[in-house]
């Protein structure tokens, strides 16, 4: 798989003073959309795999803002994964309103052991998970 789409309603915690949505709620729109990509493919941004726990920190994000977004607007987030590394995933984001682009932005994640201390090693992407996830198509 290398897409998913979902929606998302702006709740009023996501707002500024005027009713826009904050700039800062487009990062945790799209990594929400990250999450429900995941989790379509069984898998989560915390799993065991092989008794290691592996987790996927941020390591890039960033995010062009088009056009507002305000309370209650109904927000289409479209996430595709346009690189998969031997350790990271890139995955691109364009997040629409009736069609409307709102804003267009991009993350990085890299699959990581985290040790019992709390410490984090780079580790590359699991055969199992690996295998699910593809790149985007080249438009």
């Amino acid at each position: 798989m290398h897409e998913h789409r979902t929606r998302r309603k702006v709740e009023f915690v996501d707002t500024d003073m005027g009713g826009i949505a904050h700039f800062s709620r487009y990062l945790v729109f799209m990594e929400n959309a990250e999450h429900e990509f995941l989790n379509a493919l069984g898998l989560s941004v915390v799993m065991e795999v092989d008794g290691k726990r592996i987790i996927w920190p941020r390591v890039a994000a960033s995010c062009d803002y088009l056009a507002p977004a305000r309370f209650e607007d109904v927000l289409e987030i479209h996430l595709e994964v346009r690189r998969k590394g031997t350790t990271s995933l890139t995955y691109g984001f364009e997040i629409t309103r009736d069609g409307t682009l709102v804003a267009r932005g991009r993350t990085t994640a890299v699959c990581c052991v985290l040790d019992p201390a709390g410490g984090l090693t780079s580790v590359p992407i699991p055969d199992r998970i690996a295998a699910l996830i593809t790149e985007a198509p080249r438009t």
